[in-house]
C-alpha cells in the first residue's frame, strides 16, 4: 500500500508535502536495514500502519502555526514525522530514550529537509520546556503516561480545544480511562475505512490544572 492512501485522505497537500510523503518509504526501508525501528512485517505497510495511523491525530485536531508539540517515545518518528509534514508551521520535538531510534529519526528528518523538527535522546521526565500539546502512540497506559508528562503542558491555550494530550490507542480503554472523566475518545473508523483501524482510537485528554 503506497502513499496514495495518504493523498486520498488528505487531498489538500502541497506538492512539497506529497514529495515528502513519497520519500518516506525509501528512507525507512534504507535505514531499517541498518537499524531495525519498524518491524519487518510493518515496513511493507508503512503508509497504512505507521503514516496514516499517525495522521489520525490530524483528523481530530488542526495545529495552529507556532504551536509546539512534543512526541513522547517517538520510536522511528511516529506520530511526529507525518504530523510535521502536514503541519509545517508547527514545531515538533521528538523524544525517545533509545539512541539508535533517534539516529534514524534524525536521518529521516534530514532526508525530508524538515525544518520544524527537533529531536532529543532522553527521558521525558527530564525535559524542562513546556508544550501546547503532547502526542504519542501507545507507549504506556494513560495513568503512567500522565505521570511521565506532568508539568510539561502550557496552561495558556492557543486553540479552541484546550491544551492536552492526543494519544493513539487501541482496544477497550474503559478501565484505563475510568479516572479521566474529561477524556474524549475518537474512533478512527469514522475517518479511515481500512480494517486496520477497526479498534484504533485517538484519546484527547485536556490537562486539568489546580487553581492557585
Amino acid at each position: 500500500m503506497k502513499a496514495d492512501i495518504i493523498f486520498n485522505y488528505f487531498p489538500d497537500l502541497t506538492k512539497l508535502q506529497q514529495d515528502q510523503f513519497l520519500k518516506l518509504e525509501e528512507l525507512y526501508k534504507d535505514w531499517n536495514q541498518k537499524i531495525n525501528v519498524v518491524s519487518r512485517k510493518d515496513i511493507d505497510e508503512l503508509y497504512l500502519r505507521h503514516v496514516l495511523h499517525s495522521l489520525g491525530i490530524a483528523k481530530i485536531h488542526k495545529f495552529n502555526p507556532g504551536t509546539s508539540v512534543l512526541d513522547v517515545g517517538t520510536g522511528g518518528g511516529f506520530p511526529g514525522i507525518p504530523l510535521a509534514i502536514v503541519f509545517p508551521e508547527t514545531h515538533f520535538t521528538l523524544i525517545d530514550a533509545i539512541g539508535k531510534k533517534i539516529k534514524v529519526v534524525d536521518e529521516v528528518v534530514a532526508g525530508l529537509q524538515l525544518s520544524n523538527v527537533t529531536t532529543i535522546h532522553g527521558r521525558v521526565e527530564e525535559l524542562k520546556p513546556q508544550f501546547d500539546f503532547i502526542v504519542s502512540r501507545a507507549v504506556a497506559a494513560m495513568p503512567t503516561f500522565v505521570h511521565w508528562t506532568k508539568g510539561k503542558i502550557k496552561k495558556e491555550s492557543v486553540h479552541e480545544r484546550k491544551n492536552g494530550i492526543l494519544y493513539l490507542k487501541g482496544g477497550d480503554l474503559s478501565e484505563e480511562l475510568k479516572d479521566y472523566r474529561t477524556a474524549q475518545i475518537f474512533d478512527l473508523p469514522n475517518y479511515f475505512k481500512e480494517d486496520f483501524f477497526e479498534t484504533k482510537k485517538v484519546v484527547y485528554l485536556p490537562v486539568k490544572f489546580k487553581k492557585d
